[in-house]
This record gives structure tokens, sequence and C-alpha cells, in this order.
């Protein structure tokens, strides 16, 4: 049940509507449906990162990674078993699932390996030189150009 109203976020913001749409995932999603598969996120450096998804039953074939719009996207899909079994205890679950991650602006996916019955997917952040911070030098003489601002003429003084 949701009882936050974003309506005044929307008012009052220019250019936030990710925040806006993020909050309100986080607010209406289904705590019941997101519980299969069992997942881990590792904060594994100062920018990266390591999902792991607990995959058992399924193979390679089976699933599939994908980053689309800003999200990365798990699915599998378990091939259709055409033998005769009788199952006393059926306690493994291979149903098919497709998990979401809302993935945070300039973060990529750098790898995915499938062992042991583990899904893992490498994320890292890799933001855009233009972006980083920069130091910027502080010279003890003012530049050639700098001069020839100081020098410009003066305006006239207005008289009345």
């Amino acid at each position: 049940m949701r009882n936050l109203d974003l309506t005044p976020l929307y008012r009052a913001t220019v250019g936030f509507d990710q925040i806006a749409d993020l909050m309100d995932r986080v607010f209406t999603n289904d705590a019941g449906k997101q519980s299969y598969p069992p997942y881990n996120i590792e904060k594994t450096g100062e920018d990266a990162w390591r999902i792991t998804i607990a995959v058992a039953g399924f193979s390679d074939d089976d699933l599939s990674v994908e980053v689309r719009e800003g999200a990365l996207i798990v699915t599998a899909r378990k091939a259709e078993e055409d033998d005769d079994r009788v199952y006393l205890h059926r306690g493994i679950a291979t149903r098919a699932f497709e998990r979401r991650f809302h993935l945070a602006e300039h973060v990529r996916v750098v790898g995915a390996a499938h062992t042991d019955g583990m899904l893992h997917i490498d994320l890292v952040r890799e933001v855009p030189e233009a972006l980083k911070p920069r130091q910027i030098k502080i010279a003890s003489d003012l530049p050639v150009d700098a001069k020839a601002v100081e020098n410009k003429p003066k305006k006239a003084k207005k008289t009345h």
C-alpha cells in the first residue's frame, strides 16, 4: 500500500523525474513478487558491485542477461521437460523468472559468469572525464590576456 504522494515533487522540480520515478517504483513494488530467485548485491570496490543470483537448475542457455533503458534485466526460461518423472517432493524451483535492477547513471555491466548454480554479474561506475572533479592550478602571475583586459579603456562617466 502506497501512502506517499509525489505530486508536489513533480510540481516543484524540473529534471528530477528519475528520482521521482525511482521512489515511485520502490513504493509500488510488491514484496512477495520479489522473493524468487534469491540474490545478493555486494560492493566489491569504490565504484564496483557484484549481483549474485541463485539459479540452481538452469543452464547457460536458459539464462539471459540484458541491459535495456537503464535497467539490468535477468530472465530464465527452463525448457519443457518431456520425461515422465513422478516427484514425491519437488523443492527445487526451476520456474521462469524475470528480475530487474535499475542502474544509476554511468553504471554499466562489465561481465557475467554462471558457476556452481550462481549467476554473477559485475557492474562498474565509469564517470566520464568531463564530469570528474579536476584541480585548477592557481598562477602567481596574471596571464597576458588578463593584463590586456585590465588595460582596457574605461567608459566615460555620465555627466548631468
